[in-house]
């Protein structure tokens, strides 16, 4: 009687992982922003969603739209992220590089605690501009999780590069090299 049970809860357990994991599948394709994504990887050069975000450096707001004329890297990460805290130091190095050639690094804090995002930030001295978007709807907007995930703008605001998953210096170098060809 006892493996009866047994085996009945253990196929109860089955169905209700397929369940959950049926589920992740569908919200996964059917996110907000996949369109966007569809449009990026197949190089369409979509134009990128804007925002005005609060920033986390100083007062007051960051607007995507205020860096038109510029070469912008986004790079959506949280302090829970490991790959995000990995990669945080080469921003900082790639952006002493790039922002004399009229590149802009903006990092969004996203779904996130904005006194953990200010603590890493402080801790790896980072100059770039980084917002918050505490609740992730202009992640959403991009395509969702998983962190961290990078897109590249050029001067007219369109997404000519992306990456999703830890920036390596190589990566940064490739991805801004690219659109500051095309400047």
């Amino acid at each position: 009687m006892a493996s009866r049970l047994r085996v009945a809860a253990q196929a109860l357990a089955l169905v209700l992982v397929a369940g959950l994991l049926g589920l992740l599948a569908w919200k996964l394709a059917h996110q907000e922003g996949g369109e966007l994504l569809d449009d990026v990887t197949k190089n369409r050069r979509p134009a990128a969603p804007e925002f005005a975000l609060p920033r986390l450096h100083a007062d007051g707001e960051l607007a995507l739209a205020s860096l038109r004329g510029k070469v912008v890297l986004v790079n959506f990460w949280a302090t829970w992220c490991d790959p995000c805290r990995k990669e945080i130091p080469r921003l900082q190095e790639a952006w002493t590089r790039y922002r004399q050639r009229d590149v802009v690094f903006v990092g969004v804090d996203t779904q996130d605690f904005r006194g953990d995002a200010r603590r890493a930030l402080r801790r790896y001295r980072v100059t770039y501009p980084n917002v918050y978007d505490g609740e992730g709807r202009v992640l959403k907007r991009y395509g969702g999780l998983p962190l961290p995930r990078t897109f590249v703008l050029d001067r007219r605001g369109r997404i000519v590069s992306h990456h999703f998953g830890e920036l390596r210096d190589d990566d940064i170098q490739r991805i801004v090299g690219d659109a500051l060809e095309e400047a």
